[in-house]
């Protein structure tokens, strides 16, 4: 890692340093012998974590924490009246959010790998990052949940590799600096920054812009839109697919076991070149290996390694994830929140052996309830049983007054078995009233619904 583009700032403040992201930027940076200290409106495992390490990190607004500070760096969601970013502006402080700060970090790599998409970025950062570790190229890894074989979300390496999910929200991923750029899909989500598809479009497509001269782009061409966008990119291409046979690695052969884990031949230009074996659910993971195939090939991973590294994951944290048990019936959660999403959830579902599954969806954020409510209804009706949580909020106020009990009735046109309950312990209860052996249990979102899950888990054991 050259730290040129950041070694000027010697002590550095984070604010909201919680979450995913910045604690694991504050890992980094302590780990190269930057002086960081930080604050969050609440307590949570990454500050505990932290302090662990030895950071000064305090809970709560702590403006007298500015006045060392060479550089304070704050998260998109921090509002313009906290008074730390107040006190900062008044010291005329150097400051930066978060994602431009991750930029100048993603320039200290001589290799950074992005990993982009609407969906599966988070899964498929981490197969790419497990091949590298089963390679022995020690990268450095930014991921989106907790990934088992770092122990964690991050991991500072001391190679020129930088693994980094790149998020498309309000555009972070044009602050990076990438030298391989994956797109998974591109598809209708976000839209209360982007407004339409379009504009997620010609984001994309200043993403590729991104990369340098001899930057390459490995792109999913099943997916139309990322097909549109590479037509007008300058770069290299490597496709992949299942459907397009022009694709230059190819997933033929596709079997799946008792419980859905896919067996495929893949193809490299029309030649054999390995048979795979995955221990996650479904299609859309068969093109998540697929771009970690061909990404680490491009690097010539050893194909043993990166065989054997796909074998090995068995997902991220709350990527159709087995929590346990409620008295026998299996409890899963999965962390899809947009209709495409939402559709994998359900295939994936239905290999396993159940006689009910009862769905538990909670949707996230009122603008994305609003854009796709109709599409959400769609989908879930293919569920057995279907409960409605309320709206996770996360960022966003509900000014248009929306609820998801507007569900119900669009889910009810086709299928009785949907009921809204809203709230988490009303759930619960329906749940140990309703569900019997053999049954299987999914939490469905990207909030806090996983909370059911384990609410029930533990009660069985007592």
């Amino acid at each position: 890692m050259k730290l040129d583009s950041i070694k000027m700032y010697k002590k550095i403040h984070m604010i909201g340093i919680g979450g995913v992201s910045m604690s694991g930027l504050a890992e980094h940076l302590t780990h190269f012998g930057f002086i960081i200290t930080g604050s969050d409106a609440n307590e949570n495992n990454n500050t505990k974590h932290l302090k662990k390490l030895g950071l000064n990190i305090l809970i709560g607004h702590h403006p007298e924490m500015i006045n060392e500070a060479d550089l304070i760096v704050y998260t998109a969601a921090i509002p313009k009246d906290d008074v730390e970013f107040i006190e900062a502006k008044k010291l005329n402080k150097k400051m930066m959010e978060r994602s431009e700060f991750l930029g100048l970090i993603t320039k200290c790599y001589e290799e950074c790998i992005c990993i982009s998409g609407t969906h599966g970025k988070t899964t498929t950062t981490s197969m790419i990052a497990t091949c590298f570790l089963r390679s022995n190229l020690d990268p450095t890894i930014e991921v989106g949940a907790h990934l088992n074989v770092i122990n964690g979300n991050n991991r500072t390496g001391n190679s020129k590799y930088f693994i980094l999910e790149a998020c498309e929200y309000v555009d972070s991923f044009l602050k990076f600096y990438p030298h391989t750029e994956i797109i998974l899909n591109i598809d209708n989500d976000h839209l209360d920054y982007f407004k339409n598809i379009d504009n997620i479009k010609k984001s994309f497509l200043e993403f590729t812009n991104r990369l340098n001269e001899t930057g390459v782009i490995i792109a999913n061409f099943d997916d139309e839109n990322t097909k549109e966008v590479i037509k007008k990119a300058n770069h290299k291409t490597i496709s992949y697919g299942i459907d397009n046979q022009e694709a230059n690695f190819l997933a033929t052969n596709i079997t799946y076991d008792d419980y859905g884990y896919p067996t495929f031949d893949v193809l490299k230009n029309s030649e054999y070149y390995d048979t795979i074996t995955l221990n996650v659910f479904g299609k859309h993971n068969i093109l998540n290996a697929l771009a970690t195939i061909a990404t680490c090939d491009l690097y010539k991973i050893n194909k043993n390694y990166i065989k054997d590294g796909l074998k090995e994951f068995t997902g991220a944290s709350r990527r159709f994830e087995k929590i346990g048990e409620y008295k026998g019936i299996p409890v899963i959660d999965d962390y899809a929140h947009h209709p495409t999403e939402v559709a994998s959830t359900l295939k994936c579902s239905e290999k396993l052996p159940h006689k009910r599954i009862f769905a538990i969806f909670e949707p996230h954020t009122y603008s994305r309830f609003t854009n796709h409510k109709e599409e959400f209804a769609n989908v879930l009706k293919d569920f057995e049983n279907i409960l409605i949580a309320d709206i996770y909020a996360a960022r966003e106020v509900n000014n248009a007054g929306v609820s998801s009990k507007e569900l119900e009735p669009l889910i009810k046109k086709y299928n009785k078995n949907c009921i809204y309950l809203g709230s988490y312990d009303k759930i619960i209860t329906y749940l140990k009233e309703n569900v019997k052996k053999g049954d299987v249990i999914i939490t469905i979102g990207a909030g806090t619904i996983n909370k059911v899950g384990y609410k029930l888990i533990s009660e069985s054991r007592i």
